[in-house]
């Protein structure tokens, strides 16, 4: 890695001094959405389950029990769910990209991982899908 191409990150510092980072998560949130390349998926909203991991950056001021100082996961599965409810996608790349950038527009949020399943897609497995990591990097 060159020195152009190589970039420190400075995490806040936490009241002791140190550097913090929170994870808030959403576990197994299944909707109903448009998604999928063929005929039968156009035709008919499936079950899809959507994980989210977003790691968030602790500031030196404390969280004093403020709804308002930390990110609230009630507020990002009501963007997901806008998310999924504005129409058709053909990919769940494409979905995973949306909510992704939809978490990192929060300056907090130093990296999301995303995975969408498709749960009635292919008969002999679980799920199938996607799960993609993003980074917000300060310039």
């Amino acid at each position: 890695m060159t020195s152009e191409t190589a970039k420190i990150v400075q995490l806040p510092r936490i009241a002791d001094g140190r550097a913090g980072v929170r994870h808030v998560f959403v576990r197994d949130l299944v909707l109903f959405g448009s998604i999928g390349v063929h005929r039968h998926e156009r035709e008919a909203e499936q079950r899809i389950r959507v994980n989210l991991d977003l790691a968030v950056s602790e500031g030196a001021e404390p969280v004093n029990d403020k709804l308002n100082n930390v990110i609230c996961y009630e507020k990002i599965v009501t963007k997901v769910k806008a998310i999924v409810g504005r129409g058709h996608v053909n990919l769940v790349e494409t979905l995973a990209e949306d909510i992704a950038a939809m978490c990192l527009a929060d300056a907090r949020v130093r990296s999301v991982r995303v995975r969408i399943e498709k749960l009635d897609i292919v008969p002999d497995a679980q799920s199938v899908g996607v799960e993609i990591e993003r980074f917000n990097v300060p310039v």
